[in-house]
């Protein structure tokens, strides 16, 4: 299996990169954020997933671990392929998907083209015990963070200009109320 691969980017294509590796080219599918990343950068460093089925052996790439354990939690997932689990990559960062199934949120998740309601709501069901066990970040503010967008939805936001304006609020602040308020103060801008 190959776990990380280091070296010059060769060419950026549609959904992939390939990345030139002491003269062999590599072509990794990468999320549109990588993409956007690595676009006009020489050198690259990538975590990587091995994807291996009876007609296919792929390479999926990703700018962070937390990206790439993400990646696996959601292909792990019946119904969720790897091009389904990049694309939902691509939407949302794993903290927002994170908070998403901690609050039972599937909107963020049906935005991917493949992945529907029923799909959705199985990948929130699925997760939502394994989530709690990631490192690398406080549960207390995902929680905060999906009930304040609980609230903030109910004063007419939606989910979206909710989950935006907390991505703006400082960490320090883990209150409920205190994230609330201050998101109010970014939406009212």
């Amino acid at each position: 299996m190959i776990a990380k691969i280091k070296g010059k980017v060769a060419y950026l294509r549609d959904h992939y990169a390939v990345v030139d590796v002491a003269g062999v080219g590599y072509r990794i599918f990468v999320t549109d954020f990588a993409m956007g990343k690595m676009a006009g950068k020489e050198d690259v460093e990538l975590f990587t997933h091995t994807y291996v089925r009876e007609d296919t052996l792929s390479l999926y790439g990703f700018l962070t671990l937390d990206e790439l354990e993400m990646f696996e939690m959601l292909i792990s997932i019946s119904g969720i392929g790897p091009k389904a689990a990049v694309g939902i990559l691509s939407i949302a960062e794993p903290k927002t998907i994170r908070t998403a199934v901690i609050s039972g949120d599937s909107s963020i998740l049906t935005r991917v083209s493949g992945v529907g309601k029923k799909t959705a709501e199985r990948v929130i069901l699925e997760l939502k015990n394994r989530i709690t066990e990631l490192p690398g970040e406080d549960q207390g503010t995902a929680r905060a963070d999906s009930e304040a967008i609980e609230a903030l939805t109910s004063l007419g936001y939606s989910a979206t200009q909710a989950r935006e304006a907390l991505k703006a609020v400082p960490e320090s602040v883990t209150d409920i109320s205190g994230r609330v308020r201050e998101a109010l103060k970014r939406l009212g801008k």
